[in-house]
């Protein structure tokens, strides 16, 4: 229990710090983990498609 609060604690400190924009009101961007996520995604659904169209 002693350390589970500091960890909650600083899991929601991380949370505050991740809103759309960073306190740019309206704006919002892209992280180079999101468009790699894009990616990851487009692999995998491509290598199901080739995997299945195979005979």
């Amino acid at each position: 229990m002693r350390l589970f609060l500091p960890l909650l604690a600083l899991a929601a400190a991380h949370a505050a710090r991740a809103h759309e924009g960073h306190g740019l009101a309206g704006a919002s961007h892209w992280h180079a983990s999101d468009v790699l996520g894009f990616i990851l995604i487009a692999a995998v659904a491509t290598g199901i498609v080739w995997w299945r169209g195979r005979k």
